[in-house]
């Protein structure tokens, strides 16, 4: 098995490079004394728990939101990973729904996303002595449209990957050289990022988008996104995984898979998937 690549990432450094970026990684979190890791379990920031419980021990934990837009798996998934490398992890209820400025999905709905989710870290900060928050944003996702970077600043959240010169590629292949079950994971991302922009994002309808996700990974699929456009769904498979999908038998199931959901129509793009494809429409817009 190979490392996984992200369109327009940079081929990785040589190994002395990649070894001195860890390091300067590692010498980041120590200078930060007491840290809390804004925890999703991607692979990004599976790998800076663990590279925080390298330089701190017990006094890095790495908390998850308890969100309804992060699907169970996920959850399950982190846990796990911190239970097998010893790191300290918690989950914390966040209230993002409740926000009307997150539920109207406009471009911002990522800044208010992270910014419930930093205050309320914040919060446990100051009450238990943690100097510092972290979250698991690298050197690649610079370039893309990413507002909750903007809520990163404003409360003042590190991103010591960035500031270690770290890229998404680099992140796997030392993720593999610690022997992290993450380094291969597939991108992933809320559940909300599923909604176009416009449309109204709801507890209902992003846990739609979970159960047709988990059934869709339960047919072998790895690297997918399903786009909910409300009586349609537009599912996105990766390139390599595609010829399987255009099987008949195989379109069947997707058909009753999403039909059962109550969805009307359900299609498959041709053009496979791709990160952040909701985002074309703001190039267009540009």
């Amino acid at each position: 098995m190979t490392t996984l690549v992200e369109p327009g990432t940079p081929a990785l450094t040589d190994p002395a490079q990649l070894r001195a970026k860890e390091n300067r990684l590692v010498e980041l979190l120590r200078d930060m004394g007491r840290v809390i890791v804004a925890y999703s379990g991607g692979a990004d920031s599976a790998y800076l728990a663990w590279a925080a419980k390298q330089a701190l021990g017990e006094d890095a934990i790495a908390i998850t939101a308890d969100s309804a837009s992060i699907p169970a798996s996920h959850k399950r998934d982190a846990e796990a990973f911190a239970r097998q490398f010893g790191i300290r992890h918690e989950y914390v209820e966040t209230h993002e729904f409740e926000n009307p400025d997150y539920v109207k999905n406009d471009l911002n709905r990522c800044f208010h996303c992270k910014d419930e989710l930093f205050t309320v870290l914040e919060k446990i900060g100051r009450e238990r002595g943690y100097s510092s928050i972290v979250y698991g944003v690298n050197k690649d996702d610079l370039g893309d449209y990413r507002p909750g970077q903007r809520a990163a600043k404003l409360h003042e959240v590190k991103a010591p990957l960035v500031d270690a010169g770290l890229t998404k590629p680099e992140i796997r292949e030392l993720s593999r050289r610690a022997g992290l079950p993450t380094w291969d994971r597939p991108a992933a991302a809320c559940l909300s990022s599923r909604i176009p922009y416009g449309t109204p994002v709801t507890i209902e309808n992003v846990k739609t988008v979970e159960v047709g996700e988990e059934e869709v990974k339960a047919l072998g699929f790895r690297q997918f996104r399903t786009r909910f456009h409300g009586e349609l769904v537009r599912i996105e498979i990766a390139p390599e995984e595609l010829p399987r999908a255009l099987n008949l038998e195989i379109a069947g199931k997707l058909t009753a898979i999403f039909k059962r959901l109550g969805y009307k129509y359900v299609t498959l793009d041709l053009e496979g998937y791709r990160q952040g494809s909701l985002n074309e429409v703001l190039k267009v817009a540009r």
